[in-house]
């Protein structure tokens, strides 16, 4: 029997759910132990993850409009619009991290970091519209928790105020439009055989490479600790 696109949506999530100790930074900034450091450097690679993201949903939006996916097209724009949201609410992080103007230009961003958008720019080009939805959904609900928790932590042991957690707040917040559209999305999918097995292996990919990205900054958290850093 062909699942709903709800049905589907819900096991996909089941299917994809991480390892709960898979992702190593969160845990020590939800106790306070990571450096402020620390922060600083995920705001910094956020202002390359972001744009990168960006683009990708907004060539997404444009495949699928071609295709007449306008469902899936619809997702992706909302998503696009967030992403520029989210660029706003990343300058007062930077600033209450201290990361100066000239700072921000001209960090390097680590290549661990950057796999996510690039493997989304990949998809962007190469999955299908309404495969990458699912994949897409089942990945963010693991980053909005993450997000939570670190927002919850800036607050309890960083001391920063509201509009310096922002960035976290707009990822952890619920979005009823978003979650309309991804099962509008997935329906027509379904409903036009547009569905395969391919979005398995893309949320999988995606969920390794955001797990690389915390790793990626928790070794840099360690290793700097370990040198008796601030």
């Amino acid at each position: 029997m062909t699942p709903t696109a709800h049905e589907l949506l819900r096991t996909t999530a089941a299917r994809l759910a991480p390892d709960p100790t898979a992702h190593p930074l969160v845990p020590r900034i939800a106790d306070g132990r990571a450096r402020a450091r620390t922060i600083a450097v995920l705001a910094l690679e956020q202002r390359h993850v972001i744009p990168a993201d960006r683009r990708s949903f907004q060539h997404l939006t444009r495949r699928a409009a071609e295709a007449k996916d306008l469902e899936s097209a619809a997702f992706f724009d909302t998503l696009a619009d967030g992403e520029s949201l989210a660029r706003e609410r990343l300058t007062p992080l930077l600033d209450a991290c201290g990361v100066s103007r000239n700072e921000a230009a001209t960090y390097e961003p680590q290549a661990g970091c950057q796999t996510y958008p690039a493997y989304v720019a990949w998809l962007a080009l190469n999955g299908e519209p309404a495969d990458v939805v699912l994949a897409l959904t089942a990945n963010f609900a693991v980053w909005g928790a993450s997000c939570a928790t670190v927002a919850r932590a800036l607050r309890d042991h960083y001391g920063f105020d509201d509009e310096a957690c922002g960035f976290f707040d707009f990822f952890a917040e619920p979005a009823p439009d978003l979650d309309r559209q991804a099962l509008a999305a997935v329906q027509a999918g379904l409903d036009r055989g547009r569905i395969t097995t391919a979005h398995l292996r893309y949320g999988r990919l995606l969920g390794q490479y955001e797990e690389m990205f915390w790793k990626t900054l928790a070794d840099g958290d360690g290793a700097a600790a370990g040198c008796g850093k601030a």
